[in-house]
């Protein structure tokens, strides 16, 4: 049982709400914050953020980027933090990403700078791309198409599975030991997008193949399903990490703090198949 007062940013996405799965099954006190939590939470929408953080001494919150258009990403982390310690957060757990270059002319890391000069303890989480993204992202559509077109090449990627990343939050969340350090968290292996595909080719017996695209026919495609193309062009030089193995190699980050291996992506794939989200 922990006596922190955490404020789970984003308690509804894909990594926050297993956050405050794993918290509560701590017995942490936790409120999930986000545009539909039980908590209003908006980046957009600056009157949402004091009573989002009042009254927590911990949070989680995601360095989001991912959006169209342009903004001052290090100058927005900047005013929440400052608010967040303003209100009595001391101790901050950043998600940002494995991916310190700048992609589509945006960085993944800009508010960096913010959370190290907080005041807050802070620990920084850099994960590899999600394997959830294969069942529940921005790669569920072409699987369910039955081919996954990507600007990725042969490049390998360690997919790492959500729930490690929420464990590992947690730890950081609720444990010392954990301030001050950046923790880059993969899977145990590193896999093709054509070994991925083919792990989920035979785990639902229907075809699936990755077909390697060049990055201007991938944003041009974006571009005519009414992506708007800075956005475009972000998704694209995303992917392009993985073609050019910028972050091939596995940690053993998950090891060190939770005491065990990482998921490996086959686990993945049999617990997601197992649901039918793959059925079509």
């Amino acid at each position: 049982m922990s006596d922190r007062k955490i404020v789970v940013l984003g308690g509804t996405g894909k990594t926050g709400r297993r956050v405050v799965k794993g918290l509560r099954e701590r017995g942490a006190k936790v409120r999930a914050a986000s545009r539909s939590g039980e908590v209003r939470f908006d980046w957009d929408d600056t009157d949402t953020w004091e009573p989002a953080l009042a009254g927590s001494d911990t949070a989680y919150l995601v360095d989001r980027q991912d959006k169209p258009g342009e903004w001052d990403a290090e100058a927005q982390i900047r005013d929440l933090t400052k608010r967040a310690v303003d209100l009595g957060v001391r101790r901050l757990v950043v998600l940002q990403a494995r991916v310190t270059d700048t992609v589509g002319g945006k960085s993944l890391v800009a508010g960096e700078r913010a959370v190290r000069e907080s005041g807050a303890e802070w620990t920084l989480l850099r994960p590899n791309w999600f394997a959830q993204n294969f069942d529940e992202g921005v790669l569920l559509d072409g699987i369910l198409a039955g081919e996954l077109a990507l600007p990725a090449g042969s490049g390998r990627e360690p997919f790492v599975d959500a729930e490690d990343v929420a464990a590992v939050a947690v730890t950081a969340l609720l444990e010392d030991g954990h301030g001050g350090q950046v923790h880059e968290l993969s899977g145990p292996r590193a896999l093709g997008f054509d070994e991925a595909v083919g792990e989920i080719a035979r785990a639902t017996g229907r075809a699936v193949r990755y077909t390697p695209v060049s990055h201007e026919d991938y944003v041009a495609e974006l571009v005519s399903y009414d992506v708007a193309e800075d956005y475009a062009l972000f998704v694209a030089d995303l992917v392009a990490t993985i073609r050019d193995g910028r972050n091939a190699t596995p940690t053993d980050t998950v090891q060190r703090v939770l005491g065990r291996p990482p998921r490996d992506f086959s686990e993945f794939v049999a617990r997601a198949a197992a649901t039918g989200v793959w059925n079509g």
